[in-house]
């Protein structure tokens, strides 16, 4: 990771368009989580997206990795050279931006420019950013094909990880997903289900409950 501008830059954008853009980590083992939320600075913009596939695979199509059956230190004592043509490159849909300290949750004007860095997103943007909901429409109507419920469940737990969710927002998420999904309510109230048993295996969310 290098730093840039008091951040914490972990990979580069190698594909760009309004609403999707894919990077590249600039360690093969530097594999971010799904669901996290991660930024992209450029022309005065910062453009905010959610990580929803992660894919590491070989640089050279020629190299393909075989099976040695040894442990990743073993290989890196014996044969460091197999790591080198290993890349790590990732996916995220633009949920906002923020432009002149204001947050906007819609699509950006523009795509982030090629090999613009990526960071990931700081305590405070987790705090400032799912302050509201309104997030929830981008996610909902992202033109890729998606694993909705399992990417909602992460962003829910990078929040809860973050101490950026409480009882006010997770309340206006369930009103939010519901109105998204008014015509599948019994899918809903399942999904909803799945998102209280996260909540209550967090310690922190269960110290909110008692307060």
């Amino acid at each position: 990771m290098q730093h840039h501008n008091n951040k914490t830059c972990f990979a580069e954008i190698l594909e760009s368009s309004i609403s999707i853009w894919r990077a590249q980590s600039w360690k093969w083992d530097a594999i971010p989580e799904f669901g996290s939320l991660v930024t992209a600075t450029c022309n005065g913009r910062t453009i905010f997206g959610i990580i929803y596939d992660i894919t590491t695979s070989p640089s050279d199509p020629i190299r393909q990795p075989v099976a040695y059956q040894k442990t990743e230190e073993e290989l890196l004592k014996e044969q460091p050279q197999i790591f080198e043509f290993l890349t790590t490159s990732f996916s995220c849909i633009a949920i906002g931006y923020r432009e002149q300290n204001q947050i906007y949750y819609n699509l950006p004007p523009q795509p982030p420019k090629m090999h613009t860095f990526v960071n990931y997103a700081t305590q405070q943007e987790y705090e400032q950013f799912f302050a509201s909901e309104q997030y929830l429409h981008l996610v909902c109507t992202a033109p890729e094909k998606l694993n909705l419920e399992e990417l909602l469940l992460a962003i829910i737990k990078h929040q809860l990880a973050h101490q950026s969710l409480n009882k006010e927002r997770f309340n206006k998420f369930v009103q939010t997903f519901f109105m998204l999904n008014k015509n599948n309510y019994l899918q809903t109230k399942m999904f909803l289900s799945r998102v209280q048993k996260l909540l209550e295996l967090d310690s922190q969310w269960k110290k909110l409950e008692l307060a």
